[in-house]
């Protein structure tokens, strides 16, 4: 069974094939997303197979993304996002913030509403100084509190071997904690470096 070609022109400039288009022939049948629209007409002057494509482009003002600070105080940032810190857990690393939430690695022999003190923090960040820790910043502490033990989302561990029938299949939930980020404190003694103002720069 032999398919026919059909040229299509795209007003009002352009010509298109279904060999430089290959989903040409889906998107006949396929309605574009509002404001857009297509408007499929047979062509007088050519051929019964051509198809003649309008496309209505609807006036729209580009979206203009909001600043970095609204975007902050919308998301539930705001004073709490004066003060962030590097704490790490285990062997990774996280960026807390107070008021905040946190998912690690279980933590074993801890309680929910445990109130906990993490020590390794590598870095303590205001809106004017920087304390980066060579590896710790000493005395500064994170505290947190659990709010849940839990465990992640299952993941299937399948193993096949071909022409041997051989097939397992497991299902694994990584045990977590959850942690609230209560405050940061205790990075003042410890030698600061400046931000510097790009603006000043």
């Amino acid at each position: 069974m032999a398919t026919a070609t059909l040229p299509l022109r795209l007003l009002p400039s352009k010509t298109l094939t279904l060999t430089t288009l290959p989903s040409a022939r889906r998107s006949l049948s396929v309605a574009a997303v509002e404001p857009r629209r297509w408007h499929l007409r047979a062509a007088a002057e050519e051929s019964p197979e051509a198809v003649e494509v309008e496309f209505v482009e609807a006036e729209e003002e580009p979206a203009v993304p909001e600043p970095v600070e609204a975007q902050l105080a919308a998301a539930g940032a705001g004073k709490d996002a004066d003060i962030f810190a590097v704490v790490m857990i285990g062997s990774r690393q996280y960026i807390v913030m107070p008021g905040r939430y946190i998912y690690t690695q279980r933590l074993k022999g801890a309680n929910v509403n445990d109130q906990i003190i993490l020590n390794k923090v590598l870095l303590v960040s205001t809106r004017e100084k920087a304390y980066i820790g060579m590896p710790v910043v000493t005395n500064a502490a994170v505290h947190a509190v659990v709010e849940e033990q839990g465990r992640d989302d299952k993941v299937i561990v399948f193993k096949f071997k071909k022409k041997k029938k051989y097939q397992r299949k497991l299902g694994h939930r990584q045990p977590n904690t959850r942690l609230r980020i209560t405050g940061i404190s205790g990075s003042e003694e410890y030698p600061a470096d400046p931000i510097l103002d790009p603006a000043a720069a």
